[in-house]
């Protein structure tokens, strides 16, 4: 489990708070200081994602209530919590619910899971919605026991940022990530680079970006030296990215919270983001902090050519700091008046350390009865739930130049009017195409008093997923099955209309006969012309071969749509001149052609002409795959990947 950042922080407050330089307006007010020309992080609003929240049934990997409780295998309760703030649950489509008590209201005490895609999806449209920019994607060591959940992840990041118009990056955060000098390297180059070729992937300057969090700080949790830290950073700039450091709050003067001897390590980075959680909890400590930090902080990026995108804190629940928003915003106003063009905002969804600015209980109401957790009004000043990311949104739009720069905070606490409307129930709801395991849907746009926020579609009156458009198209069904489909509309209170009219549709039978005949295929390399559609041309004398001496290499095919799959039958040319060869293979699975997971391990198979160059793969029962990948490692007959043809059969 990892440890949370504030752990190790909140012991360097009163050591690094402290002190006036007099460099108030050293850059000049209110004119931004950038680098680098704006893009998706330079002139921008950053939003740290944690997505790390699961529960026993969302089909998780982890299995258990990730992040939700201290013990992940027991219910959260007031005895077994993780989390110091409640969650705001009413937009989720799905929810789960727990020991604790009900709350205030009567209602039942439900969580969510991050790992529902709707979940994601309902996050990123908060993001557009309240006008943040891009989000950074935390990524802890993925080679343990999260590691699958966490690639999950990843893809449903991406398809929330691509279907919401939201950016995103990686941000890896080598905590307690003893082997991350040569692990990182490889989880790059096999997972998260693949994530670049979305158009939601945020670029800066050309180049897809990366964050690195956490070289140099003065613990043991990253005892990195400058040379593993100056070989990691600059390997990734080799590969053509965009790094950013997040880096100790004084890393600028290299002590408290910074090691020694760091200063080349931070001056290699393209953009620099100094951690700010637990070192302010005041108006007054965000006025010195400007003082003290932001403004020669500012001036030696500057200096140096580098961006830079300091933190803005809400404030911790808990810790009853956030003043009905005056913290954040006198934050804001000090980044504004010293020229900061952009800003990552700590935290999007840290429940954990009750920073988040995702929608929180306003009120007892909205928390568990008796629990101790303290509401968004702990000070007396009712705030809607929604409040924060509001002020974010307002926050930005002043480092943007479209709000004028002011101290006084233009965000109310709660909106004069509260929209108490739903919206009108959509209509026309109509089939509009099927295959095996899908059924495309469209609908009429439905109408608000304020502005229909997304739609909602269910399954059998499940949730399922949230979508902005007027058309969705629902995957992973079962094959000649019957199934009713309705949809909602959705507005930013949280108001919901009633459902739709259903209607049925039932999908096709599913296919037989080889699934990979004629289907797409891509490769890692191959030589002269032995290329990737070879292997599915249904010519069993023609064949793929990768580049020789370059082991481990792939080739993959993409099915067309999730199917259950049981065997896969890998073949060679049959012809005597092949002569008895053994490859070690891994088979790879993923449902979007860009994050795979194991699905059998690197195995020695035998490919002998007397018994048709043939070996067949088992599959486990109630496999179900879109895309499958083969992963070549070792041929004791050619030093390079080999087949003539990849088949795939569902019996």
């Amino acid at each position: 489990m990892v440890v949370s950042r504030r752990t190790f922080l909140q012991a360097a407050t009163a050591a690094g708070a402290l002190g006036t330089t007099g460099l108030g307006l050293a850059l000049g007010e209110g004119a931004a200081h950038a680098a680098s020309a704006p893009g998706d992080v330079v002139g921008k609003v950053t939003v740290g994602y944690q997505g790390w929240f699961a529960c026993p049934g969302d089909g998780a990997p982890i299995n258990g209530w990730w992040h939700w409780s201290r013990n992940w295998g027991a219910a959260p309760s007031p005895s077994n919590s993780a989390v110091v703030a409640w969650p705001d649950v009413r937009e989720y489509p799905r929810t789960y619910a727990t020991a604790f008590p009900n709350l205030g209201n009567g209602g039942q005490a439900a969580l969510f899971s991050s790992y529902d895609q709707a979940t994601v999806d309902v996050h990123f449209r908060w993001m557009k919605q309240y006008g943040i920019d891009t989000a950074a994607l935390q990524r802890f060591n993925p080679t343990g026991g999260e590691g699958p959940t966490r690639d999950a992840m990843a893809a449903k990041v991406r398809s929330a940022a691509e279907s919401q118009g939201v950016k995103f990056y990686v941000m890896y955060d080598v905590s307690d990530w003893t082997t991350m000098q040569s692990d990182i390297r490889a989880d790059w180059t096999d997972k998260m680079r693949a994530h670049t070729a979305s158009p939601a992937y945020a670029r800066q300057n050309g180049k897809p970006v990366v964050c690195i969090w956490g070289f140099g700080f003065d613990d043991n949790q990253r005892p990195f030296t400058p040379a593993q830290c100056l070989d990691v950073l600059n390997w990734f700039k080799a590969q053509g990215c965009y790094v950013i450091g997040g880096v100790p709050t004084w890393w600028r003067t290299g002590d408290r919270d910074s090691r020694a001897g760091f200063s080349d390590v931070y001056h290699a980075f393209d953009m620099l983001s100094p951690w700010l959680v637990g070192r302010i909890g005041s108006a007054a400590d965000a006025d010195n902090f400007y003082n003290v930090a932001t403004v020669p902080d500012l001036a030696e990026c500057a200096a140096h050519g580098i961006d830079y995108q300091p933190c803005v804190l809400p404030g911790g629940v808990g810790d009853r700091q956030r003043a009905h928003g005056d913290f954040m915003w006198r934050q804001f106003y000090n980044m504004a008046r010293a020229g900061v063009a952009s800003a990552y905002v700590s935290m999007f969804d840290e429940y954990n350390e009750g920073n988040q600015i995702a929608k929180t209980a306003e009120s007892q109401s909205w928390v568990p009865a008796g629990s101790g957790f303290l509401a968004l009004d702990e000070d007396g000043t009712a705030c809607s739930s929604d409040y924060y990311l509001r002020l974010t949104g307002d926050g930005g739009r002043m480092l943007k130049g479209q709000l004028p720069v002011t101290a006084a905070r233009p965000t109310q606490p709660f909106p004069a009017a509260p929209d108490t409307t739903a919206p009108s129930t959509p209509g026309g709801l109509r089939v509009t195409g099927q295959s095996d395991t899908t059924v495309a849907l469209a609908w009429n746009p439905a109408t608000d008093d304020v502005a229909v926020t997304g739609y909602r579609v269910r399954v059998g009156g499940t949730a399922t997923a949230t979508t902005t458009a007027t058309s969705y198209t629902v995957t992973g069904l079962a094959p000649a099955t019957a199934y009713t489909f309705d949809v909602q509309a959705l507005d930013a209170a949280g108001n919901t209309s009633a459902p739709s009219a259903q209607v049925t549709a039932t999908t096709s039978a599913a296919p037989t006969g080889n699934l990979a005949l004629h289907r797409p295929a891509a490769e890692s390399s191959h030589t002269q012309g032995y290329a990737a559609g070879n292997a599915v041309d249904g010519d069993p004398n023609s064949y793929w071969e990768s580049a020789n001496n370059a082991f481990p290499q792939w080739l993959q095919t993409d099915l067309g749509s999730p199917l259950p799959v049981r065997r896969v039958v890998l073949s060679l040319p049959p012809a005597t001149a092949w002569a008895a060869r053994t490859q070690t293979v891994e088979l790879q699975t993923s449902t979007d052609g860009t994050t795979f997971t194991r699905l059998l391990p690197p195995t020695t198979y035998l490919f002998d002409p007397a018994s048709g160059n043939t070996t067949t793969l088992p599959l486990p029962t109630g496999t179900t795959t879109r895309h499958l990948r083969l992963v070549f490692t070792a041929n004791t007959g050619w030093p390079a990947g080999q087949l003539a043809e990849l088949q795939v059969y569902t019996a």
